[in-house]
């Protein structure tokens, strides 16, 4: 592991995110005409979106914990 960053999480965020099924949740969570579809699709989007970031920021921790551990060395008991 070289870098600190979240690339797996955020790859697949974004894999996601930008396929047909992920626009189209988009799409009809904030542009859609109905405010029917909307109010429904928003809260479910948004939860998508905030256990996106929650992993995302998961990864990111560990990450950060396993770079430190490496820096000061294993030790052995």
């Amino acid at each position: 592991m070289t870098t600190r960053w979240p690339w797996i999480s955020m790859l697949v965020s974004l894999i996601l995110t930008l396929n047909p099924y992920g626009i189209e949740i988009i799409e009809a969570a904030f542009f859609a005409g109905e405010a029917l579809s909307r109010s429904i699709w928003a809260p479910i989007a948004l939860t998508i979106f905030a256990i996106m970031a929650a992993v995302i920021l998961m990864e990111w921790l560990i990450r950060i914990y396993i770079f430190r551990r490496r820096a000061r060395g294993a030790t052995t008991a």
